[in-house]
This record gives C-alpha cells, structure tokens and sequence, in this order.
C-alpha cells in the first residue's frame, strides 16, 4: 500500500504550521515547526485509521495527488 500525502503550510492565522491528509476527513494536525506538524498528524493518522476499523468503516485508499504530480 501507498501512504497518503500529507500537506504541511504555514497558518498565519494560527501561528504555526498544519498538516492535513486529504484522503482522511478531517485529519490534521498542528505544530510550531513544519517537523512537529508531521509528527503530530503522523499519530492523528494512526489513530484516524484504528478507530475507523474498530468502527467498521472504509478504509481509503491513497489517491490524492497535488496537481504538480499529476499526469496529462
């Protein structure tokens, strides 16, 4: 299996960084620095995807793409 992306910016509005998963709803995370965010959405993953087993949902597949990496 793939990972999934994960975007990280910089939130002015919130002083720090964010990382998300696109292919999670509402998967994100916060961080001071760029390598905070990513640990922190690292284990919001992990734990996005264990409740979704234990509730007997779908798991997504990896399919997002920023536009950069997509193919014509």
């Amino acid at each position: 299996m793939s990972d999934y992306h994960i975007n990280i910016f910089y939130s002015e509005e919130d002083g720090g960084y964010v990382a998300d998963i696109p292919d999670l709803e509402a998967c994100s995370a916060f961080g001071r620095t760029p390598e905070e965010a990513l640990r922190e959405v690292q284990q919001a993953k992990q734990a996005w995807l264990e409740a979704a087993r234990e509730a007997g949902k779908p798991i997504p597949t990896a399919r997002y793409r920023p536009v950069i990496y997509q193919v014509a």
